[in-house]
């Protein structure tokens, strides 16, 4: 987690430019048992998810000790999958997934499923805002912005706490996808938000709220990814 104090002239300094080498995809498969977490993460950069599957496309994944019945069927999905991580997952350095989300409907009754998601990490600008300041975007000249993720609300208990009472940090489930600043950055040079409940709501009346994003500049015409 970067310290909300980090100026945006630093983290332009860490990275504000096109990478051109090439993006290594990354898979993680997690078993479909009762409480089992899904985690991603990135040494460098944010995640971006490619792909995900809650379901069963062979029958070698999650085999131990799984009887072959359970294992037969290799064509189940679960539609939507690839929404609900990435919704959780983009735009994070890191991102924790409980196996149970997934659990509102049953895809392939009978089937010991499992969840297969890949993939990659994102150079990216990552920025903190705490609620009532601005969040800053900006890019060099000639590049514009492409948000790759963005969340408003509380997912730790070390992010904005400084001078706060105890009962406003320690609610950290209730960070929300926002969409807005996508909607209002994007393809622009430099863009200043508001990081308020006016804007974006209030997940958890009560709780000091931060917005968290994760931003790449990039020169039009070019791709984001090689």
């Amino acid at each position: 987690m970067l310290c909300c104090t980090l100026s945006t002239t630093l983290l332009l300094a860490a990275t504000c430019s096109l990478m051109t080498a090439v993006l290594s995809t990354k898979r993680a498969i997690t078993c479909g048992s009762d409480g089992n977490v899904q985690r991603l993460s990135c040494d460098e950069g944010v995640i971006s998810v490619y792909t995900a599957l809650y379901g069963r496309a062979n029958a070698v994944a999650c085999s131990g000790g799984i009887p072959p019945a359970q294992l037969a069927n290799t064509h189940c999905s679960q539609a939507g999958t690839v929404d609900v991580v990435k919704k959780r997952c983009d735009g994070k350095e890191e991102c924790e997934l409980n196996i149970n989300v997934f659990y509102t409907s049953d895809p392939c009754f009978g089937t010991y499923k499992y969840l297969n998601t890949t993939y990659t990490c994102l150079p990216a600008i990552h920025l903190v805002a705490c609620e009532g300041s601005l969040a800053k975007l900006q890019c060099d000249q000639g590049q514009v912005i492409s948000v790759n993720g963005a969340n408003y609300g509380r997912s730790d208990h070390t992010t904005c706490i400084y001078q706060r009472p105890l009962n406003q940090v320690q609610n950290i489930s209730c960070s929300s996808p926002t969409p807005q600043v996508a909607a209002s950055c994007n393809g622009k040079n430099g863009c200043t938000l508001a990081a308020n409940n006016a804007v974006f709501g209030d997940p958890c009346v009560g709780t000091y709220k931060y917005l968290e994003l994760a931003y790449t500049c990039y020169y039009p015409g070019n791709s984001l990814l090689p």
